[in-house]
């Protein structure tokens, strides 16, 4: 257990062979790994859309049990980067994988394995056999032949570290569910929980995520942003958060800065009259308000920083990685 991680350890009591630990949930994008999280904690944490590469950094978000604590934690897609930005998203995913107890590798049953499939695969036979993984065929709901689901599930199943003809993969387990209808979310959380260590509550019962109020906001912004703007934009915006003051009787007001790289994303993201950015701050603000249930006032400015997901200083400064 590291430094970082035992700062979270309570003196709580609990029960006789308590489970707790850290679950990774790694897989490429648009594969639902947010949307299993917010199912898990009932509550939106971690942003939804249907643009690839929504997720940038690590959540973690906390389900406690009579029986267990289970830390998951939210990653972003694994894919082959274009841009320091998606490196960063790349490592930071990666990493997660070596410092969890447990891994749920999310896929699309809809789909045949592809190369972003192979490359989470190979980097998953090259951690220890002891460390769980949890092979998750996410979005069952969805209309397929019985024959294609079979070849589906066979060709997922190759990628497990398994003798040839072994079937169900011998190392990992496996489930089928349907993040969006919550159907079989019981059966992979029991998995997963019989896999991990017994240990300490890290967090209090109560609490959901570690994410400050400041950087949800910011991500929730930024999911507004990516709903309601198309092509290139979105992936180039990242949100600042300016400023965060609790006022009196409860009102918060919130100033952030919306970065893009190029003048002309700039006026898209404005809109004739200022109304897309009206627009998704009023849908921001909503989204915010049900998050810490207060009254927000909330200011939204865009600003250019050219090519800033190519810099690594510009990138520390949108909050993605550590400041020098």
């Amino acid at each position: 257990m590291n430094e970082s991680i035992q700062t979270h350890v309570l003196q709580l009591e609990t029960p006789p062979g308590f489970r707790s630990g850290f679950v990774a949930v790694i897989g490429k994008p648009n594969v639902g790994k947010s949307t299993l999280l917010n199912a898990y904690l009932g509550q939106k944490i971690s942003i939804v859309t249907n643009k690839p590469q929504t997720t940038r950094d690590r959540i973690r978000g906390i389900l406690t049990r009579p029986e267990a604590q289970v830390i998951f934690i939210d990653t972003p897609g694994i894919h082959k980067p274009q841009h320091s930005l998606g490196q960063y998203m790349v490592d930071t995913a990666l990493g997660a994988i070596a410092e969890a107890d447990v891994i749920i590798f999310l896929v699309d049953v809809t789909d045949l394995p592809d190369g972003d499939d192979r490359r989470i695969a190979e980097a998953l036979r090259a951690q220890p056999e002891t460390r769980p993984v949890i092979l998750a065929l996410n979005k069952m709901d969805r209309p397929i032949s019985p024959d294609h689901l079979k070849a589906h599930v066979e060709a997922y199943w190759s990628l497990a570290p398994t003798p040839a003809g072994a079937e169900p993969p011998a190392p990992w387990d496996w489930t089928m569910l349907s993040a969006t209808q919550n159907k079989n979310l019981d059966e992979l959380l029991q998995k997963v929980v019989a896999v991990l260590p017994e240990g300490p509550m890290y967090y209090p019962p109560d609490q959901i995520t570690d994410q400050p109020e400041r950087d949800i906001t910011a991500e929730l912004i930024r999911e507004q942003v990516l709903l309601h703007l198309r092509q290139e934009v979105p992936h180039s915006v990242a949100v600042v958060i300016e400023q965060y003051d609790e006022q009196a009787k409860g009102n918060v007001h919130i100033a952030a800065t919306i970065y893009v790289e190029k003048e002309s994303q700039k006026g898209i993201l404005i809109g004739s009259g200022g109304h897309t950015l009206k627009q998704i701050g009023a849908d921001a603000r909503h989204e915010i308000q049900r998050l810490i249930d207060a009254k927000v006032f909330l200011e939204l400015w865009v600003k250019v920083r050219k090519n800033w997901r190519h810099d690594a200083r510009e990138l520390r400064h949108m909050g993605y990685g550590n400041e020098e």
